[in-house]
């Protein structure tokens, strides 16, 4: 009877075995791989994983080795008896790269590997690796991107030796850039919801042929998650919940998303809050950047507080809300219609560096405050992946309609009157844009684009013990109008494995239109009214070449343009303490020429080494210069006698710059990667030359992690070179409140490097739990150009549950 049973029994698993349907997942975020390709060795049976991961292995024997094959992942190889009774198999990501598809070169998916110039791609496993607090320090995880911190609500990327309004940011495709980024900082990035992004894509160098002015330096782009809907007649539902807790900010962060997908329709929910208190610096470093005192308004009258813990960043906490909302309809198997809806709000947060300047000893403000920072998004995209057209085998068009809302809110030490000025920038665009396959080795890209911006801004006066306000000059001139026209073509020619040429032009027709009235009975401008049209031809061509498989060569060359905004030709603020900025009418666009030249070597995956060099020169460099305004030096300006400046066609600039990753396998578990950066360039005044002021300190960051199962451990610096006094730009010399002091009480900018510890661990398929221990020396530092101090000791804990 028990032989009877035992043969029963194995007849009953091998039954199994033999009938068994298996679901693929990633390795670490446990989501299902679509598209997995599975076969035999001689591949005479083969079957696809669908949406959800499942696939059935019913044609393979139990003993014959089944293949698991993905472009994003490293192939697995297994038998059905190997799986045993699991019906999961779990493929590791290729964190290489050397599959990746991205979409930013082209706005259609390409092979990484075959664009010319360097993008980096971070997919939604690394995202959730690193746990950034903001999409600012996101793109500071790649170690190829700089960011500069004015306050804790912040984070203004550098690249390349540019930055602001020189780099671009687009969300699903749309550009976030509008008529008043500005050339000083910006944290417009932070609108971005780190836990929405399903993966990012940084273009190191110009992107103007595709994305037209502004993409001078590098261009960002975020994708979002995209809603998956079901391949039967039931519902798919998923849900992650993630709570975030960090101890150098206070920091409690909350998150939920949500999805809900039938046959044709799917919709996903996201919604994220933040609550962040005052920051802690740490507890070794410069003294300078200690906060031993601050302003308090009481109902008797400003006062100087002594702040009980120097090292707490006092009023530097905020909040913020993101809310995102997509809809999917599949209408047919090749064509499929997406809107997303985009929500952010912040809680007023201070300008810190504004708060720690001085005036004769004492604390120069009282009050320097942003107001909520709010940004609406609404687009709508229809895409048709396939068509019979002469003109097109794919065919993308995108309507978008955003409003961006910031105000500043600040009042002088003892001063009973508080500055108020609040902007506003509806953004409408439209874009279409085409892929047609010209021959088997010849695909064709080209498109059309229209974007309108239009500004309102408002200047007031507040008495605040009369609560009494009066209307005073506005930031910019409020009704102005930005607009943009422009067609692009791009070619793809790859003629066989080893070798790919890219090339392609855009033309773009910008003009803008600015009405000065109201701001002219304070300015008494010498014009009403100034009309800027601005015309520009870019264009770019590059090779890679792969002459055999440890080998790649890829050298590029470009233009690109930025357009004057309404923010160039029509701001008035105090740049400095000191100075104002004054509207100018006369201004043209400035260009940038480049090249760059790139080796990657790859010994087999276990080591790889790759180096880029490259070098831009700006032509007509729009700068913050004195000027006169109606033959005078100085007016008054918020009732201080202030030095007038205005952007102006005023300088040349020469950037360059060389960047090595390396990435050594020393087991299959244990690797080793390392990125390091080396900025540099010149900037022309008057015949003189001086350095960039966007050309970070050389800076770089080095990784060992160790993965096996369900534990991944990453043990890693971060470190940052030291700018001298005599490196530093003249504009940041200025801002010597921000600056520690050399040896001869000269500002400058301390070299510093932090320790830091990040684990992982699954704890089982809805469960995942992320820790880290970052400035584990508790090293007081800041990035530079930054008012803040950056986080001392910090311990992060991270909980997510998914359904």
């Amino acid at each position: 009877m028990k032989f009877f049973f035992a043969i029963t029994f194995s007849l009953f698993a091998s039954i199994q075995i033999s009938a068994q349907n298996i679901k693929v997942l990633n390795s670490l975020t446990r989501e299902p791989v679509f598209g997995v390709a599975i076969y035999n060795i001689d591949k005479s049976k083969s079957t696809v994983t669908n949406f959800l991961g499942e696939a059935s292995l019913n044609a393979f024997s139990n003993t014959e080795i089944i293949y698991f094959k993905h472009l994003s992942h490293v192939l697995k190889e297994i038998t059905k008896r190997g799986l045993g009774q699991s019906n999961r198999v779990y493929l590791v990501s290729n964190t290489e790269g050397l599959g990746e598809i991205v979409i930013s070169a082209s706005k259609f998916e390409q092979n990484k590997r075959d664009i010319p110039q360097k993008i980096i791609n971070i997919n939604a496993e690394a995202i959730q690796f690193v746990n950034p607090q903001t999409s600012a320090d996101l793109l500071e995880s790649t170690g190829q991107v700089y960011i500069q911190k004015s306050q804790l609500g912040g984070g203004s990327p550098m690249i390349r030796g540019f930055s602001t309004n020189r780099l671009l940011i687009t969300v699903d495709g749309v550009r976030m850039n509008n008529a008043i980024f500005r050339g000083g900082n910006l944290q417009n990035v932070i609108s971005i919801d780190p836990f929405s992004i399903q993966n990012t894509e940084v273009t190191l160098g110009s992107g103007s042929v595709i994305y037209g002015s502004d993409a001078i330096g590098g261009v960002m782009s975020f994708y979002t998650q995209q809603p998956q809907t079901s391949l039967t007649d039931s519902l798919l539902f998923k849900a992650n919940t993630i709570t975030r807790y960090a101890t150098a900010s206070d920091e409690k962060t909350g998150h939920l998303d949500f999805n809900l997908g039938y046959k044709k329709w799917a919709f996903l929910t996201n919604i994220s809050y933040n609550d962040f208190g005052d920051l802690r610096m740490g507890k070794h470093g410069p003294t300078e950047y200690l906060r031993p005192e601050f302003a308090l308004a009481t109902n008797n009258g400003d006062i100087i507080m002594q702040n009980n813990n120097p090292l707490i960043q006092k009023t530097t906490g905020y909040q913020q809300l993101n809310l995102l909302q997509k809809v999917h309809y599949k209408a047919q198997d090749n064509l499929s219609f997406d809107l997303g809806l985009f929500y952010t709000t912040t809680s007023d947060y201070s300008r810190y560096d504004r708060l720690i300047r001085y005036k004769k000893g004492v604390l120069r403000s009282a009050e320097w405050n942003y107001g909520p920072q709010n940004w609406f998004m609404s687009n709508l995209q229809i895409t048709k992946l396939s068509s019979n057209s002469n003109l097109y085998d794919k065919i993308k068009a995108t309507i978008a309609y955003q409003n961006s809302q910031e105000s500043r809110m600040d009042r002088d030490f003892q001063s009973t009157t508080r500055n108020l000025r609040d902007e506003a920038v509806d953004a409408y665009s439209f874009n279409l844009d085409f892929e047609k396959t010209l021959a088997l080795k010849t695909r064709l890209f080209y498109g059309l684009e229209y974007v309108y911006n239009k500004v309102s801004s408002h200047g007031e006066e507040e008495n605040i013990n009369t609560k009494s306000i009066i209307p005073t000059v506005s930031r910019y001139p409020n009704g102005s109008s930005w607009e943009s026209a422009a067609a692009y073509t791009s070619i793809k020619y790859k003629p066989n494995l080893k070798f790919v040429f890219q090339s392609g032009l855009r033309f773009n027709y910008i003009t803008s239109h600015a009405d000065f009235s109201e701001n002219n009975q304070y300015l008494n401008l010498p014009f009403n009214t100034s009309h800027n049209e601005a015309s520009a031809l870019t264009g770019t061509a590059g090779i890679r070449w792969s002459p055999n498989g440890i080998l790649q060569w890829k050298l590029n060359a470009s233009s690109a343009f930025r357009a004057p905004n309404i923010d160039d030709i029509g701001k008035v603020f105090d740049s400095e303490p000191g100075s104002v900025v004054v509207p100018n009418n006369n201004l043209k666009s400035e260009y940038a020429y480049g090249g760059e030249l790139g080796l990657k070597l790859n010994f087999n995956e276990k080591f790889i080494l790759d180096l880029s060099s490259y070098y831009t020169y700006l032509d007509n460099a729009l700068v913050r210069r004195d000027f006169a305004l109606n033959g005078e030096t100085q007016i008054i300006y918020d009732g201080e006698l202030s030095n007038v400046q205005a952007i102006q066609n005023a300088s040349k600039a020469w950037i360059y710059g060389f960047e090595m990753g390396l990435k050594l396998a020393l087991t299959n578990q244990l690797k080793l990667t390392s990125q390091y950066s080396v900025v540099g360039g010149t900037e022309e005044e008057d015949g003189i030359e001086m350095p960039v002021r966007h050309a970070a300190p050389n800076f770089g960051n080095t990784h060992l992690v160790w993965a096996h199962n369900n534990l991944k451990l990453d043990a890693f610096t971060v470190y940052n070179n030291e700018l001298s006094f005599y490196q530093l730009a003249p504009s940041e010399i200025e801002k010597d409140y921000i600056y520690a002091k050399d040896i001869n009480g000269n500002p400058y900018s301390p070299s510093w490097y932090t320790l830091n510890f990040r684990s992982q661990y699954q704890v089982s398929e809805s469960t995942t739990i992320t820790a880290s221990l970052e400035n584990i020396t508790d090293q007081r530092y800041k990035t530079y150009s930054s008012g803040i101090a950056a986080a001392g000791r910090n311990f992060i804990l991270s909980l997510k549950y998914s359904l």
